[in-house]
């Protein structure tokens, strides 16, 4: 399974999903099609996600499963993990905690 990670800004917002968006879409083409791989989001510098994010991320491993790869967000904050949690998104990504 081939892999490629990304960064997420500090602040994952309208403002900076434009970007990021591009950088997660170019990751994944990528990976090709076919054959299952994984897009990782590298979350450790990341302290906030907005509405605007959340949609990103949504977009990104809708993409993803066209594809069949999988999402892992890692480096996620305690603050990003509940947020995913209580939007119900969770279980749309594998999600690592920071350590």
């Amino acid at each position: 399974m081939g892999e490629h990670t990304v960064q997420a800004p500090a602040t994952l917002s309208a403002d900076t999903r434009g970007k990021f968006q591009t950088e997660a879409l170019e990751a994944l083409r990528a990976l090709g099609e076919g054959a299952p791989g994984k897009l990782v989001v590298d979350f450790s510098g990341t302290d906030r996600v907005d509405s605007a994010g959340l949609s990103t991320l949504v977009q990104l491993q809708l993409r993803a499963a066209e594809r069949r790869h999988t999402v892992c967000l890692r480096g996620v904050s305690e603050e990003v993990r509940f947020l995913l949690l209580m939007t119900r998104l969770d279980d749309r990504f594998e999600i690592q905690p920071r350590a």
